[in-house]
Order: structure tokens, then C-alpha cells, then sequence
């Protein structure tokens, strides 16, 4: 009977471990060599934290400089072919001004984040 009570225990407490990580704020790094566009916001060049908080494939994201965030915006969180090589940013070339962001992708891990409406974004060129 107290083994039966023990496992209960612990089997609710692993319950709630996976489900408060479930819904813990990720983070990665950013680094953009050039300025890009995200939901009319220009972020310039430089070193950007990125944070995203959601469960399932919807995510908020936000991109932080420093402690201040300078962006937010939704994203998706979209499974990899292969983990990445390196920490990416993924963007299109607009025809005239600077390039917008479309995805994140994050080193030695098979997973990204989609920024994009197409559902193609993760496909686009990446510049570190």
C-alpha cells in the first residue's frame, strides 16, 4: 500500500514537471550582419536575444536587445530535416529597402521558427 502511495507521488510530480516545462519561455541567440524588416520594425545589425512562449506550434515571439524588447510577432514552430549547422536567420530580399525576416533556425537543434505566412519560409536563403 505505501508503494502504491510513493509511485502516485512521484508519478504526479513527473506529471508536472513535463507540463510547467511544456509551457516554459524558449530562448536562442540572433546575430544579423544586415538590417531586416520584422512587422515594420527595422532591427539593425548586430546581436539579438530571442525568446518565443506558446505550446504546440504557435508561438509569440519576442527579439530582445539587451533587456528591452524591440520586436514581437507570431510564429510557428516548424520541425527541421536536420539539426542546424549554426544559428541562422532566414530572410527575403525585398525589391526595394532592407531584407524582411522570415525564420530562425538554431544550432544542433531540428527545429526552427517560421516568421513567415508562406509556408515555405523555412526554404529561403540564411545569412548568419
Amino acid at each position: 500500500m505505501k508503494f502504491a502511495t510513493v509511485s502516485k507521488s512521484l508519478l504526479m510530480g513527473f506529471a508536472l514537471i513535463l507540463a510547467t516545462s511544456a509551457f516554459a519561455a524558449t530562448k536562442g541567440s540572433l546575430q544579423l550582419n544586415n538590417p531586416v524588416v520584422l512587422n515594420g520594425t527595422t532591427l539593425k545589425a548586430g546581436d539579438y536575444k530571442v525568446e518565443w512562449d506558446g505550446s504546440g506550434p504557435n508561438v509569440e515571439l519576442s527579439i530582445l536587445k539587451g533587456k528591452n524588447v524591440v520586436a514581437k510577432t507570431s510564429a510557428h514552430l516548424v520541425d527541421l530535416p536536420a539539426a542546424a549547422q549554426e544559428d541562422a536567420a532566414v530572410t527575403v530580399k525585398n525589391d526595394s529597402g532592407p531584407s524582411s525576416l522570415a525564420g530562425l533556425r538554431f544550432h544542433g537543434k531540428k527545429y526552427g521558427l517560421d516568421l513567415s505566412s508562406a509556408s515555405d519560409g523555412m526554404q529561403g536563403g540564411s545569412s548568419k
